[in-house]
């Protein structure tokens, strides 16, 4: 460097200072190089997380899809045999919502602690396999519920259910197994290991899920409404092609990230004692594993995140979704002339299905766009606001309009509106507990979650199993509209404990650095 001395007298002046003075010929500016090799890389990388991603969505849609597809299938098939009462449909998807109840805490911890490639694989193949063998059993169940002079007693239903609902379960427990490692674990790590957000992860999966929900049903109906074999012909194909797909696209993924394949540490585990006669005992056996079904329940209700999680849940109480009941009901709905033709048909249900789905979709964008605004606790707010207002609409109007066709309708619509809200909710609470829920605990919590949203959803298939025929139909309605309620109240009290007061009008709109930086202070003050 030019060095200043004394009364600024010039010591030294060398190439490496004036860069004009080297001789160009001999070799480039150093600088040349990073460019040359940086621009390259980062361009490469780039290149490598969007195959990533796409591999990642590919897999995850054909998982979902499949999914979606063979749900709305099995439940036209089940309604169809039985169309004089809700009581097998609602028979069938308790005993799905049951195993879900009883054996999610354990794929939550399968897929906790074990190799997480291997986990997904087994899920896939499990999943289509479950496919495969209920289709195949349609063909006897078919026949048993068709033959009904010969059974009596219920004796048809309950033979045809026993025929399908354990491969219908162990399609359930795939899907779960599929969904908790790569929603609640792939995703988490490819976010913290590669350039991609975990937010831009999180809604692009939601979009796939919505997307499905609304495509693979309308699509299934469309085709069950021309010919019911053929649309089971369509799951059969569709899900022997996509295994394979399925199997070596996650495997692309896995390969890509180093990451995934490292060992994840079981932090709520209690610690192995040495073996002693005491441990050995039968006693200290049943108290040891007590424990370890305890102490993950424990760690959830007692979590910062445990009040929105349970407003959630306590939404699958509902028959207000085109779900089983419903479609079963609205298939049963005819107008007052005698011998009249059904009001609904599969196809009309699919349309209906469809509308409700795009205003699912509809909450992705907007919820999103308010959040950046005031947040997502207030966001959940409105969402749960606007989703109680409309479905205590849709009831009001069912329970005290007349004639049937006409309430029925009048349900539909504030079915189809309140879909908005509590997609908005659900995105609002999930942002809430990812943020809240600590990295290594969030199998855990979310398989417990799982748990307990199946235990409502069993919860609403029992309430048609006390009131199965479809002129009943309304007090199943009505306690869907007391769950609504009640998540509303949860809602609200842990929003008053959080920020201290409910709406504040003068600040709904500072943006979003004036919410979180409320947010930053209120957490330093506690």
């Amino acid at each position: 460097m030019m060095s200043l001395d004394g009364d600024d007298e010039i010591t030294s002046v060398t190439e490496e200072d004036v860069p004009f003075l080297r001789d160009e010929s001999v070799s480039p500016p150093p600088y040349t190089s990073v460019v040359v090799h940086e621009v390259p890389t980062t361009e490469g990388q780039n290149r490598n997380e969007e195959h990533l991603k796409h591999r990642l969505y590919i897999s995850h849609f054909l998982s979902t899809w499949n999914s979606r597809t063979f749900e709305f299938a099995a439940l036209l098939v089940v309604a169809r045999l039985f169309q004089e009462t809700l009581l097998p449909v609602s028979i069938y998807a308790l005993f799905r919502a049951g195993s879900a109840i009883c054996f999610a805490p354990f794929v939550g911890r399968y897929v906790d602690c074990g190799d997480r490639l291997k986990t997904v694989r087994f899920s896939i193949i499990g999943q289509r396999l479950a496919v495969f063998l209920w289709l195949t059993a349609v063909i006897p169940a078919s026949i048993i519920a068709a033959s009904q002079s010969s059974l009596h007693g219920g004796w048809d239903i309950a033979v045809s259910l026993l025929i399908l609902v354990p491969f219908g379960c162990m399609e359930k427990l795939c899907s779960i197994m599929n969904l908790i490692a790569i929603e609640r674990d792939w995703v988490v790590v490819i976010a913290e290991n590669t350039q991609c957000e975990l937010e831009v992860l999180n809604s692009q999966m939601r979009r796939i899920d919505l997307a499905c929900k609304l495509l693979g049903p309308l699509s299934i109906a469309l085709i069950d409404g021309f010919s019911p074999r053929l649309a089971l012909l369509l799951i059969f194909i569709t899900n022997l092609i996509s295994v394979f797909i399925e199997y070596i696209a996650i495997a692309k993924v896995y390969q890509t990230i180093p990451a995934l394949a490292s060992c994840r540490p079981n932090t709520l585990s209690p610690p192995i004692s040495p073996p002693t006669q005491t441990n050995n005992s039968l006693f200290s056996h049943s108290l040891t594993q007590l424990e370890h079904i305890l102490q993950p329940l424990s760690f959830y209700t007692h979590h910062p995140a445990f009040l929105p999680s349970l407003a959630l849940s306590l939404l699958y109480f509902t028959v207000l979704s085109f779900s089983g009941q419903m479609i079963t009901y609205l298939l049963s709905v005819r107008d007052i002339k005698p011998n009249s033709p059904p009001t609904f048909s599969t196809t009309g249900i699919g349309l209906l299905r469809t509308l409700a789905s795009t205003s699912e979709m509809l909450a992705t964008w907007l919820a999103p766009a308010i959040m950046k605004r005031i947040g997502p606790t207030r966001t959940g707010l409105w969402a749960i606001n606007w989703q109680t207002a409309c479905a205590v609409g849709g009831i009001s109007l069912f329970w005290f309009v007349s004639p049937t066709p006409l309430a029925a309708m009048g349900l539909v619509l504030g079915v189809i509106l309140s879909r908005v809200g509590l997609w908005g909710f659900d995105l609002s609470v999930q942002i809430i507990i990812q943020e809240a829920v600590e990295a290594p605990h969030r199998g855990t919590f979310s398989s417990l979650e799982t748990s307990l949203q199946n235990l409502f959803e069993l919860l609403a298939y029992a309430s048609t199993i006390l009131f199965p025929l479809p002129s009943q139909f309304k007090f199943p309605v009505l306690l869907s509209g007391v769950a609504v309620v009640l998540s509303w109240a949860l809602y609200v009290g842990y929003v008053r404990r959080m920020r201290g007061h409910l709406i504040h009008f003068s600040s709904c709109w500072e943006g979003k650095e004036g919410v979180r930086g409320r947010t930053i202070r209120m957490r330093e003050l506690s």
